[in-house]
């Protein structure tokens, strides 16, 4: 149950945005903020990539692009996109004749870059080859690729540089009567990016794409992306998200829904809440909480349990999820169960127990909400 209703210190109003399709995923409007990821095999090799794909389906990607720098991944496409389960974007730069190539691979997105797509003539072709094949197209500024006119203007990337060249190329598009498209204007210094969006949301009604571009590795890259991007859907802007990790694409979808999580604004899988631990922990806390974040990962339903050392916040925490642990004395702890107190627990054989509780209660949950759509 949303807890917005009851608590408004929780609600974020989004934003207002027009709808559009990515393949069979609606994008934008009321629908909820998608998570994306990019694959970083060749696209060529068709197995690997194959295989990126739906790991980063499996662990709740909606959405997944592939590069298509060359003509072999324009022909690569063909036989990947029949083979996965999630709508796959193209991510196009320098030659429009690979987006045309893409819409009539199967891709249902194209990624173009105002920085170095081409002229307007060429753009136009690549929005025919859209249409034609019922695609949508992302325009996806970059600071690090503005185009050279905006660079000689403002003298170096900045907020109005980047979204002058967004509205450039929506105007574009919306002067050849082409409406399915969203935008995204990427930066790596958190600062810039999130200036460029605040001002692109008020410009436009267009769904947009977030992302701190080139972030980092997985911890530091988390940590900026968890930033701005945070900042920017704490504020209601965003209709979409991908978070830009040196890392596997899993991960980049898994901090993804994280992010969401942490806002009440996406729920798929465990909520964990566990103490940082300290010398009041009746179990090893950090060790528990690591085994538990992996024994879990198969969960899809949305639920929360908490994992205390101590009965200082253990009781308080446990009263909001759906199971909790928290530690006691003499090598046990207290299990609760929706709340309330339901039985005791020995430290040994603790995680096969958790993990059976949690199991049995997203099985509940999911039987409850089959009865009420009945």
């Amino acid at each position: 149950m949303s807890l917005h209703s009851i608590r408004p210190w929780r609600d974020i109003p989004r934003r207002k945005s027009r709808q559009i399709m990515v393949g069979n995923v609606p994008v934008g409007g009321d629908a909820p903020i998608t998570v994306q990821t990019m694959t970083n095999t060749l696209t060529t090799d068709v197995a690997g990539t194959i295989a990126q794909v739906q790991a980063a389906a499996d662990a709740g990607a909606d959405i997944v692009r592939i590069s298509v720098p060359d003509e072999a991944s324009s022909k690569a496409l063909r036989e990947i996109v029949p083979e996965v389960t999630v709508p796959i974007v193209a991510d196009i730069h320098f030659h429009y004749k690979r987006g045309i190539e893409a819409a009539e691979a199967g891709a249902a997105c194209l990624r173009i870059n105002p920085g170095n797509i081409g002229d307007e003539k060429r753009v136009r072709e690549v929005i025919k080859a859209a249409r034609d094949h019922n695609c949508s197209i992302r325009i996806g500024v970059n600071a690090g690729s503005l185009e050279r006119h905006l660079l000689e203007k403002y003298g170096e990337p900045c907020p109005d540089a980047m979204v002058e060249s967004g509205l450039d190329h929506i105007k574009i598009l919306q002067d050849n009567d082409f409406h399915e498209f969203k935008i995204s204007c990427k930066a790596s210094d958190v600062f810039m990016a999130a200036a460029a969006y605040q001002q692109l949301a008020d410009a436009t009604d267009a769904p947009i794409h977030l992302g701190i571009t080139e972030a980092g590795g997985l911890m530091s890259g988390t940590i900026k992306s968890a930033i701005g991007l945070g900042n920017l859907l704490w504020s209601g802007i965003g209709d979409t998200i991908r978070v830009s990790l040196s890392a596997d694409p899993v991960e980049e979808v898994k901090v993804g829904y994280e992010i969401l999580k942490s806002l009440g604004l996406r729920h798929r899988g465990v909520n964990i809440i566990s103490c940082p631990s300290c010398a009041r922990q009746g179990f090893d806390v950090i060790k528990t909480v690591e085994a538990l974040e992996k024994r879990l990962e198969h969960i899809k339903t949305p639920m929360s349990l908490s994992i205390i050392g101590c009965v200082v916040n253990g009781p308080g925490e446990a009263l909001m999820t759906d199971v909790g642990f928290t530690g006691g004395g003499a090598g046990s702890g207290m299990v609760y169960l929706a709340g309330k107190q339901s039985h005791k627990l020995g430290n040994e054989g603790m995680i096969d127990h958790i993990v059976e509780q949690v199991e049995e209660r997203a099985a509940q949950i999911e039987a409850e909400a089959v009865k009420a759509a009945e």
